[in-house]
């Protein structure tokens, strides 16, 4: 039996064996489901990965608050600046989806306000402090018209951002409140996401490997960000940066030592998923094998592999 896989935009297929665990799947109308086989007993298939509530969903990234902040990239200045200059007004910017705030921050520098919002409590106390920014918790229980009041109300908001975050969301819910709350004409909505980061070819395969056996402890939603975003609805018209279909490829490089790199690794929702179901995808062989391939350099340039979607609503 063979695993076929989007990795990085790519449909593959083909045998995964991780940490003496063979993962198999089926892809069935662009989502993946996955299921472990026993290879001592091929007939006991363990499901390990189902639709997560959105109750669920705000404790995904909650019992790695406290390292998020440290192990996940800032954005480029570039990016901010770009999007800034296709807003003719400055006023108000809401950043869903903020998590510990790195965003909201950079998008501070461009709008004079900012709301900055996330599902999860425990990520909003690592958030960063900034005068012009303004954190508040959007529980999944928060109507439509809770959350747009809460942003600042119809047609108020220049800029809408969700950084790494979008294809968490609940899209039904999330578009119709940006299309109600961006300002009409000059509001403009950015999506964005990396998928995978690559450092030297002696490494970039141990990577991929870990990538791909996070699969089966990965929400369904977040193969949005493994296919690139080409799959991810966004219905807006385009302003440039990207379009239904087809996203903004971009360049993020990073300087970084092997052991943020292992703090960006351990971060994944998934490796948290995989430990509470008695699987570790950080094991202490593994890290070693990364450790050994990464060399003796003090730092290295990593890329992060990026996607952007911008556009502006229908009229």
């Amino acid at each position: 039996m063979t695993i076929t896989y989007s990795y990085g935009g790519r449909i593959e297929s083909g045998p995964l064996i991780y940490s003496g665990i063979h993962i198999h799947a089926y892809q069935q109308k662009r989502r993946i489901s996955f299921f472990l086989i026993n290879s001592a007993d091929p007939s006991n298939r363990n499901y390990i990965l189902s639709e997560s509530s959105r109750t669920k969903m705000a404790g995904l990234y909650d019992k790695q608050a406290a390292i998020y902040l440290d192990a996940r990239p800032r954005y480029p200045s570039e990016w901010f600046s770009m999007l800034a200059s296709l807003t003719p007004d400055h006023s108000l910017a809401w950043d869903a989806g903020t998590g510990n705030g790195q965003a909201a921050i950079d998008v501070s520098d461009h709008y004079k306000q900012v709301i900055a919002t996330d599902i999860s409590e425990e990520q909003l106390k690592h958030a960063i402090k900034h005068p012009q920014v303004q954190y508040f918790h959007s529980p999944s229980s928060m109507s439509e018209d809770e959350l747009v009041n809460l942003v600042g109300g119809e047609n108020s908001v220049d800029l809408v951002i969700a950084a790494t975050a979008v294809h968490w969301f609940d899209l039904e819910k999330f578009y119709p409140v940006v299309k109600r709350v961006l300002k009409k004409p000059g509001g403009v909505v950015a999506v964005w996401s990396y998928n995978s980061v690559q450092v030297i070819p002696e490494m970039d395969p141990l990577l991929k490997k870990f990538y791909e056996a996070t699969f089966p402890f990965q929400n369904p939603k977040v193969m949005y960000a493994y296919e690139c975003y080409k799959t991810l609805p966004f219905p807006f018209e385009s302003v440039g940066v990207g379009c239904e279909g087809q996203p903004l490829e971009l360049d993020m490089p990073r300087e970084m030592s092997f052991e943020r790199l292992l703090k960006l690794l351990s971060s994944a929702s998934a490796v948290n998923t995989a430990k509470e179901q008695g699987v570790n995808l950080l094991s202490e062989e593994f890290v070693k094998e990364l450790e050994n391939a990464w060399g003796g350099a003090e730092l290295r340039t990593v890329n992060f592999r990026s996607y952007m979607l911008a556009g502006k609503v229908k009229l």
